[in-house]
């Protein structure tokens, strides 16, 4: 059943985007930061990796279903067209070099739609996907570029050091997160610097963190667990005693009895003030505006990853909010930032490993 729309949508204006004038300048230092870290991976692996969010938990393709008779505010976009469509999810984890899962860090999906309609972004003629990249939080870490830039430039100084002492302090962090917890609050920053739960990231909801346009409006966009088994994952811990990649194996130990569905609800904005486009660390209220439910995922039982599904997805794919549709260009300063950064890796990696991005048409690619 479709969720019956009751807030009036704010509509988008180009006065919303505030440019500063040295917005280039500090770009230009995060592509530097983040080449940095491809540069330290690729210096000690031989393969070129992600500079951020490089070790993949979980690869699935399965199936949305756009939802019948949506309010036209939300009929907008990969959204417009009630219908089915294939895509695939990438679960991952925040830093740029491949740590054991025993250092925590926030966690990250990236879903690709496969054969959505409509103008596109520039430099995508002839493609037929839809990017959303999202975290497991509700805003961005820093609300500005800049800021943003100060955390990169700290990753790209810790990028390969000192692995153990990385864990070590990744349990201290949990500690630490787990007494704000239980006093009813929550840091992003102990979670971003490794406290974050050692939960299942089956269980997580998962935001964009950041607007996007959606097409005369402007909104966030969220995945959400709703079947029985994938919210039962919800807070459940993961042992990841001697193991490595116990997130990996928690994935694909669940795919191999069950499959999930998701919901993918949109947060329209109604009001810029409480919910700005340039402060990125700001949660948009949801008693403002809720998220209303556009579309379903559906995936089933199968392999959740494997070697040679990560050589299609980790390696041949690109996963970028700049991949889709005119009706979703992102928005804001941390939107803006990503875009040459996000290219800036996919190039290294393209290059160094000597196979070209690929933007998929079908599924047929993905090994099953």
């Amino acid at each position: 059943m479709t969720e019956r729309l009751t807030v009036n949508p704010l509509s988008f204006d180009p006065a919303f985007e505030q440019v500063p004038k040295d917005e280039a300048e500090t770009i230009s230092g995060l592509i530097q930061a983040m080449r940095e870290i491809t540069e330290t991976t690729y210096a000690d692996g031989g393969h070129a990796i992600r500079s951020v969010h490089a070790k993949s938990h979980g690869l699935l393709q399965g199936e949305i279903e756009v939802l019948p008779d949506l309010p036209p505010e939300l009929a907008q976009g990969a959204f417009a067209k009630p219908g089915k469509m294939p895509v695939v999810m990438r679960y991952s984890t925040n830093p740029g070099d491949i740590l054991e899962d025993k250092v925590s860090t926030p966690r990250g999906l990236a879903i690709k739609l496969i054969g959505v309609e409509g103008e596109r972004l520039a430099n995508s003629d002839g493609q037929v996907t839809q990017d959303f990249v999202m975290v497991n939080s509700p805003a961005f870490m820093a609300p500005t570029p800049k800021d943003f830039l100060k955390s990169v430039k700290l990753i790209a100084k810790t990028t390969d050091k000192a692995p153990r002492a990385k864990q070590a302090l990744s349990a201290a962090l949990r500690g630490a997160e787990s007494l704000v917890e239980k006093a009813g609050g929550e840091s992003a920053t102990l979670k971003g610097m490794g406290g974050h739960p050692t939960t299942n990231l089956l269980g997580e909801t998962y935001y964009t963190v950041v607007p996007v346009l959606y097409g005369r409006y402007f909104a966030k966009l969220s995945v959400v667990p709703v079947s029985p088994e994938l919210k039962a994952l919800t807070d459940q811990g993961v042992d990841l005693k001697d193991k490595p990649n116990g997130l990996r194996e928690a994935i694909n130990e669940y795919f191999t009895k069950h499959g999930g569905t998701w919901e993918i609800r949109v947060q329209l904005a109604t009001d810029i003030d409480k919910m700005p486009i340039e402060d990125a660390s700001v949660v948009w209220p949801e008693d403002v505006s809720p998220f209303v439910t556009v579309a379903r995922i559906e995936v089933q039982p199968q392999p959740a990853w494997s070697d040679a599904r990560a050589a299609v997805v980790d390696d041949q794919m690109a996963f970028s909010p700049w991949h889709g549709l005119a009706a979703h260009r992102p928005l804001g300063g941390i939107m803006r930032s990503r875009k040459p950064a996000y290219e800036m890796s996919s190039e290294f990696r393209a290059r160094h490993n000597g196979c070209p991005m690929h933007e998929p048409k079908t599924l047929d690619q993905l090994p099953s």
